[in-house]
């Protein structure tokens, strides 16, 4: 068993000794539980025992491992970790054997905190480059995907789903890092999946990754339970660069000229990295109160990819002051950096309090920023908010080469998005002057508008759109002879888009592709509450709707349409006048957003019991967010 107390997290980084009485000073106790051996018989039928382990401090259990049974010689492989108040007490180890009526005893120790080494880094000293290459020899058992897993301490990676073959070729690439402290082997399984069935593991093994040598690629090839074949990876122990805590004040990257030393260095020393990541945070304001004093013990856990790093522990303050700044090397131009708040909660888990996720993309340099927290799952605001400031500094050399795989277009993309952002400009326009007009922003406009409106209508008929088209090419024409426009005043020009950076570059692609996708989500939306009205998903609407039709049906028959649109030009260029604080919709739109899409559908199928009779009901959920199916609230319609 390999034990070692670290410093809480308030200790890891420093400075708040003086904001934390010494009775209250916390430590970590973490403790990895491998294996027994030569243990005592206590089942003399089968010469075994059952044995399984207790942790105890002061008399109290604050742990239990799990049973390995019918083994002398026992493997638990098991971590965990205690806090801990001060180092004046004892660890007592209990192991028993399990039996269905009463445990017996077999044995126990104790151990000394104040003999153990105290450890004051939260930081790992290398990063384990792990690549899964293939599998070999793998049954061809029909349908079914198979997968690995690989895990060491608590970082965590899945390999993609491939269909069963003999050689299944992943040509996957991850990284973990490695802390001095950290004893644990990696541990990889294969596992394969077919259906709704359980998974079934195909072997696990593990790797000693403590050996390993810096700079040394190892290859593995490792085989599975019988008749499973064998698994093929690559490890490669490299050198950490790139992480630091410090505070916010000595930050690493607070002058110019230590950015460009910084970039340069990464260029020419880790070539594997995008470049640096500093996360400045400085405080977090009206957090919530998880104690009966409405206080909390805040921290802040930042996660770059498989990295996280932590501040200290502001104890019994909703509005927190960290100042700390922290480093970080990147992997991927397109990563998140996600912010946690918690509660530190003694023995307990800690409370979520708040979260923020930022895209690496989306960062601007050395500005100093306030964000909402958000929920678990980022869907809806929390309480609180956290101030931040973010710096990215990109590795000159290999930066290059990441934009070429990130876009890889040529520059008539960016003309085309620039052609096409000037023509959705100029159509956003004239759409925002048209209701300028409705809305009276300018009296004598708005009035020209408005007859305009009325005699186009009373005496429209099918010839006057080509003659409209007619006379606007022939207005053109006159602007073109007189001088009062040119031939190429429109045309792009092919310096404009030239001058932009490469990050413009990419956020050009990036609004542009947002704004399509929100395009095409809500053309998507609008179609299917259509096709859900019709459907009759609800049945209150779908009646409403054949209501509405009816009587347009009638009125079209009986009203000219002629008659109709003038009514309507009319009330939408008086409504501002009649009401100045109304607030302009449509009504059309209005009724849609009532009708979920599918995504904002859920059934469930209920039966409901009375006495002797039962009465089976449909409820119809909608989802606000999906596919976050926690925050369903119903809309009290059921169909019995």
């Amino acid at each position: 068993m390999h034990t070692n107390i670290g410093d809480s997290p308030q200790d890891v980084t420093g400075g708040c000794e003086d904001r934390v009485p010494a009775p209250f000073q916390r430590f970590l106790l973490k403790i990895n539980l491998k294996r027994g051996k030569n243990l005592v018989i206590r089942d003399k039928r089968s010469g075994t025992s059952d044995p399984y382990v207790k942790f105890k401090i002061e008399g109290k259990q604050f742990y239990k491992s799990k049973v390995v049974y019918k083994d002398l010689n026992p493997r638990w492989n098991e971590s965990f970790s205690h806090p801990l108040r001060d180092r004046e007490c004892n660890i007592e180890v209990r192991v028993y054997d399990k039996n269905r009526t009463s445990d017996d005893f077999m044995g126990s120790g104790f151990i000394s905190l104040r003999d153990l080494e105290l450890h004051k880094n939260q930081m790992w000293t290398g990063v384990l480059c792990i690549t899964l290459v293939e599998g070999q020899d793998m049954p061809q058992c029909g349908q079914g995907d198979i997968y690995v897993r690989f895990r060491l301490g608590d970082q965590k990676y899945k390999s993609k789903n491939l269909c069963i073959q003999a050689n299944p070729q992943w040509r996957e690439q991850f990284d973990f890092n490695q802390f001095e402290d950290n004893q644990e082997p990696l541990q990889v399984e294969m596992c394969s999946k077919r259906g709704r069935k359980s998974e079934e593991s195909w072997g696990m093994l593990e790797v000693d990754v403590s050996t390993l040598t810096v700079n040394e690629r190892q290859l593995y090839s490792y085989m599975l339970n019988p008749g499973k074949g064998r698994v093929v990876f690559l490890i490669t122990l490299r050198p950490v660069w790139g992480v630091s805590i410090s505070d916010i004040e000595n930050a690493s990257l607070s002058k110019p000229d230590e950015k460009d030393e910084v970039s340069l260095k990464n260029s020419h020393n880790c070539m594997r990295d995008i470049g640096i990541l500093q996360v400045g945070i400085i405080r977090a304001n009206d957090l919530t109160a998880t104690d009966i004093n409405g206080k909390s013990n805040t921290l802040c856990v930042i996660e770059l990819g498989n990295s996280k790093l932590q501040t200290h522990t502001v104890y019994k303050n909703v509005n927190p002051e960290w100042k700390k700044s922290f480093t970080f090397p990147i992997k991927d131009i397109t990563d998140v950096v996600e912010l946690t708040v918690f509660d530190e909660n003694g023995d307990k888990a800690p409370n979520f309090l708040g979260k923020v996720a930022i895209p690496l993309l989306t960062v601007k340099n050395g500005q100093e920023i306030t964000l909402l927290l958000k929920k678990e799952k980022l869907g809806s605001t929390s309480k609180g908010t956290i101030t931040l400031v973010l710096e990215v500094i990109y590795n000159k050399v290999k930066i290059k080469s990441t934009w070429s795989k990130i876009v890889n277009v040529d520059n008539s993309l960016y003309y085309i998005i620039y052609r096409v952002r000037k023509i959705s400009t100029a159509v956003l326009s004239t759409l925002q002057y048209i209701k300028s007009c409705f809305q009276w922003e300018s009296t004598q406009r708005s009035l020209i508008a408005f007859l305009i409106f009325l005699l186009t209508v009373w005496h429209w008929e099918l010839f006057m759109l080509p003659l409209f088209l007619l006379l606007l090419i022939g207005w053109n024409y006159f602007q073109l002879s007189t001088g009062r426009a040119s031939y190429n005043q429109d045309l792009v020009s092919d310096e404009e888009p030239g001058k932009k950076g490469l990050i413009d570059k990419i956020y050009m692609v990036q609004e542009v592709v947002l704004v399509v996708q929100n395009v095409l989500e809500e053309i998507a939306n609008i179609g299917e509450r259509v096709k859900n009205i019709f459907n009759w998903s609800v049945p209150f609407l779908s009646c409403l709707a054949c209501l509405v039709l009816f009587v347009a049906a009638g009125l079209l028959y009986l009203i000219p349409l002629r008659y109709i649109v003038l009514i309507w030009g009319i009330n939408k260029f008086t409504k501002k006048l009649r009401n100045p604080y109304s607030i302009d919709s449509n009504e059309i739109l209005d009724f849609l957003k009532r009708v979920p899409s599918d995504v904002q559908k859920v059934r469930s199928n209920f039966t409901y019991r009375y006495g002797g009779n039962s009465l089976k009901m449909s409820a119809l959920f909608a989802v606000p967010e999906f596919p976050s199916v926690a925050e369903i609230y119903p809309l009290a319609l059921f169909d019995y």
